[in-house]
């Protein structure tokens, strides 16, 4: 068997007889044979591979985390200030599909009120655009949201530390599993979950018209005198159709009342209608099944009302 540059004589070992570099040892001179048994060649030749490797295979770091490096000093960094802004047309399309599932955009941020859970996102979306077009920053007070109007205030509360936020929300999401709300790095480390990229919250819109210390579920009905409506009187339905029924009772201002709470849930007609000696009240017409659905599940996650359908 013949090796490039190596001989063997009878009765002798493998000997390395070409000038070559090995090491640091110098050159082996072709007339003077070194002794270099071939597990001795085997193992240098290994070591050469693995390092051409090593010069040609890029490293591969670990993806960092999405969050700074650099600490935050959350104490100077306020609360978002609420004020009343018009809903902007971009941003509020209704409906849209993401991942093959529809949302359809709540007509009024009023009265709306969510327990679930809250993520964040940061650097990895920071300084791109938002859902309206602003540019997200991370260490602003903002949040994303699959449903409420942008722009549209609210106080997001950590339900295991207690600790609250107002956050404004300019963007659409989160669009992965359960959780209700996406909040920028900065509110998520003001809440106290950053390191733990989830946590149990209670969202609730700010109501403008009051005081901004007043949670919205707080807010007590107020009597309406019954020689002054504060809905108007009472509306047949215009169109036949399919109707939700969310309610019934024996008194005109209780059905007012539930008419004024539930306005801010749907854009279709809410109305009252005395049938059967009752006051009923009525959304709709609806004629789209999956719209109906939609105001069912909002109607009953917010405010723990269900109905059912009638006909006209």
């Amino acid at each position: 068997m013949l090796l490039a540059g190596i001989t063997r004589a009878p009765s002798t070992p493998w000997r390395f007889t070409n000038s070559v570099k090995l090491f640091g040892q110098g050159a082996v001179s072709r007339h003077k044979p070194a002794n270099y048994s071939i597990p001795f060649l085997a193992v240098n030749l290994v070591t050469c591979l693995i390092l051409a490797g090593c010069a040609t295979v890029p490293l591969v770091l670990p993806e960092p985390k999405d969050g700074p490096g650099a600490p935050v000093d959350t104490g100077s960094i306020p609360d978002a200030i609420p004020k009343v802004e018009p809903i902007t047309r971009i941003g509020n399309k209704s409906p849209y599909t993401v991942f093959g599932k529809t949302y359809f955009v709540l007509p009024s941020s009023k009265d709306y009120r969510e327990q679930g859970v809250a993520s964040w996102y940061g650097k990895k979306f920071h300084g791109r655009k938002t859902s309206n077009g602003e540019v997200y920053d991370m260490y602003a007070m903002t949040a994303a949201h699959k449903t409420l109007p942008i722009p549209t205030y609210v106080r997001v509360t950590h339900t295991g530390n207690k600790r609250s936020i107002i956050v404004r929300i300019n963007d659409r999401g989160p669009f992965h599993g359960p959780r209700i709300i996406d909040l920028s790095y900065v509110a998520a480390l003001k809440l106290g979950f950053a390191d733990n990229g989830t946590a149990d919250v209670l969202v609730e819109t700010i109501d403008l018209s009051g005081s901004l210390d007043r949670p919205v579920a707080a807010a007590k009905p107020e009597t309406v005198a019954k020689d002054q409506p504060e809905t108007g009187p009472i509306i047949p339905p215009l169109n036949q159709g399919r109707y939700l029924q969310v309610g019934a009772f024996d008194q005109l201002q209780q059905a007012q009342l539930l008419q004024k709470k539930i306005r801010g849930y749907t854009s279709h007609p809410i109305l009252v209608q005395q049938r059967d000696l009752l006051y009923k009240v009525w959304i709709g017409p609806i004629s789209d099944q999956l719209e109906l659905q939609l105001i069912k599940q909002v109607l009953k996650k917010s405010v723990d009302i269900s109905g059912f359908m009638v006909d006209h």
